[in-house]
């Protein structure tokens, strides 16, 4: 038998607790992904409008988005915690379901770098893909989601500046 029990137990018990230390950052990020529920819009300077909404689903382990930009087909992109990060894979009208995962920085997370991991249905890198998604907080009624489409070796940055749509804004204040 052991001579000292308790010094198992202990060195046990630090582990968890630096274990769950480690990963506070996630939940406060999947959080912030959470508080989007709801509808939000961007009209630039053309009057062209782009739409996106957040839904909460499968007993509040997902975020869905579903985002629809003029003359594009719908998207869809499903997040979710994934150890110390966020996953997501998003359902492209092209027909490839591109994989990417984001580690959340330290303290208040102000921005998600989602970097491809890799993707379903997509037998060649060349073919085109969303490669990278960088979504911003800017504050509860702002978000900005920078798309990296990559084609050929070769970049395409799209930008949305998301506002929450007036009534659901409405709504959170009172």
């Amino acid at each position: 038998m052991h001579k000292h029990p308790w010094t198992t137990v202990a060195i046990l018990v630090s582990t968890l607790i630096c274990a769950a230390q480690g990963t506070d950052k996630t939940p406060s990020a999947f959080q912030q992904l959470q508080a989007l529920a709801g509808d939000w819009e961007e009209k630039d300077a053309s009057g062209t409008v782009a739409k996106t909404t957040f839904k909460i689903v499968v007993a509040n382990t997902t975020v869905m988005e579903t985002l629809v930009a003029h003359g594009m087909e719908e998207m869809l992109t499903l997040y979710t915690v994934d150890r110390d990060g966020v996953a997501l894979v998003h359902y492209c009208p092209t027909n490839n379901q591109p994989r990417m995962r984001a580690v959340p920085k330290t303290g208040n997370v102000k921005e998600l770098d989602f970097q491809f991991t890799g993707a379903g249905n997509l037998p060649d890198l060349a073919l085109g893909h969303e490669q990278r998604l960088v979504l911003r907080f800017n504050d509860d009624n702002h978000i900005t989601e920078e798309w990296t489409w990559r084609r050929n070796g070769k970049d395409q940055v799209t930008v949305y500046h998301f506002a929450r749509s007036a009534t659901a804004a409405a709504s959170r204040s009172n």
